[in-house]
């Protein structure tokens, strides 16, 4: 029974993402953490919806995948050096952003992301975790949103409309074993999700709206040696126990966070800010019995 829901994959949304249902043709679409496995997915699905798009990465050489998207449109791209961690990159991305696309309707924080040395492990107890790499996974997490939620929210602010979605966890939700500051970080920036949306709404406009998506487990290149053993291509231990509480049975692929990303940025979900959707296939719904 297991092993024939295991076997069930995404449905797939197709490559018609029609403007007429989501209204973002022309759009312009700031993407910090856009060359990673889950960011470029949603790349080129707002590609695919004539939006224009600004990726920020870390390190532009890595991102010939963007390139190939931009250059199959409709929508427009650019890919902008940045660190969420410097403010001052991020402004003058913004500026070149409003020089070349004149506008700034939506932002995604799609960086984050986590380190060994800041987790636990048989080798690493939690009294040996490195205090530089748990304050630099809680930067990341926390402070990797803050920031561009000060610099591009503040366009937003001074026209009075736009959309942000922070991306969190489903360790936000529930601490994963291991995992010690990303899933303390990602319970703040849920918190913090729901403090930012009241701020913008009550301070500056209702048309600003503030929500985030929290991933379940998802299986990319950076975690596949977590959930499969490489050298039988079953699943490891800790793969066993995710699909155990996963009522879907299988791991998220990135294009399963698509359309919750489109519904957030689309008018579709005008009335909803302040909300923490998770994306997960049940996990944070089980209670294990």
């Amino acid at each position: 029974m297991a092993s024939n829901r295991m076997q069930r994959r995404a449905i797939p949304m197709g490559k018609d993402r029609s403007n007429s249902v989501w209204k973002l043709e022309g759009r312009t679409i700031v993407l910090p953490g856009g060359s990673g496995m889950l960011g470029r997915e949603v790349f080129r699905a707002l590609i695919e919806c004539g939006a224009k798009v600004a990726a920020l990465v870390r390190d532009p050489s890595k991102a010939g995948f963007l390139k190939d998207e931009m250059a199959k449109g409709p929508g427009k791209g650019m890919i902008l050096k940045a660190d969420v961690l410097d403010k001052e990159s991020l402004v003058e991305s913004k500026e070149r952003i409003l020089g070349e696309f004149g506008e700034i309707y939506a932002l995604l924080n799609f960086a984050g992301g986590n380190v060994p040395e800041a987790t636990t492990s048989p080798e690493r107890s939690f009294f040996q975790l490195e205090e530089l790499a748990l304050r630099y996974t809680i930067d990341l997490n926390l402070m990797g949103a803050i920031l561009p939620c000060q610099v591009f929210g503040k366009a937003m602010a001074e026209k009075g409309e736009g959309v942000i979605v922070n991306v969190g966890s489903m360790a936000g939700f529930r601490p994963l074993t291991r995992t010690v500051a990303y899933s303390a970080a990602k319970a703040a920036l849920a918190n913090f999700t729901q403090w930012l949306a009241v701020h913008m709404a009550m301070e500056y406009s209702p048309g600003i709206r503030v929500n985030a998506i929290a991933p379940g487990f998802f299986h990319t290149k950076q975690n596949h040696y977590l959930l499969f053993d490489e050298s039988t291509g079953g699943l490891t231990p800790r793969g066993k126990a995710i699909l155990a509480h996963t009522p879907m049975g299988r791991f998220g692929s990135p294009g399963d966070l698509v359309g919750a990303v489109l519904w957030l940025l689309s008018p579709l979900s005008s009335f909803v800010t302040g909300a923490v959707i998770p994306v997960d296939g049940g996990f944070s719904a089980f209670s294990g019995v």
